[in-house]
């Protein structure tokens, strides 16, 4: 009875370690995964003064580093961390790469942050 009892466990340690064997393949391998807030297009960089909490300098660059746009933020916090805020910059990055790849020319102030935030 008791060497059944063994055997029985044997077998059932054997089955679990061969499901987690199987387990594991299913999960996909690579690299870490890009969150949707990261653009293809560039990337952005917010300025703020921390004696003044309500005014923002948002500069906004592409993949070569050239700076296409940049708007200046007042009355208004920016919770940055916030996935929304972030996906609010991302589409206002790709609309100023665009506009910069039409025209070559770097835009300021065109209001396209604070009407993204709204």
């Amino acid at each position: 009875m008791k060497k059944r009892a063994n055997q029985l466990i044997a077998i059932i340690c054997l089955m679990m370690m061969h499901a987690t064997v199987f387990a594991q393949d299913d999960q996909p391998t690579g690299g870490p995964t890009v969150p949707r807030y990261v653009s293809e297009k560039g990337y952005w960089v917010a300025e703020s003064n921390i004696n003044v909490p309500k005014q923002y300098t948002i500069h906004f660059y592409n993949n070569d580093h050239v700076e296409v746009y940049k708007e200046k933020v007042e009355g208004v916090v920016l919770k940055l961390q916030r996935r929304k805020v972030k996906m609010n910059l991302k589409k206002v990055l790709e609309t100023a790469v665009v506009a910069w790849e039409k025209q070559r020319q770097t835009k300021e102030n065109e209001g396209w942050v604070v009407n993204a935030i709204k």
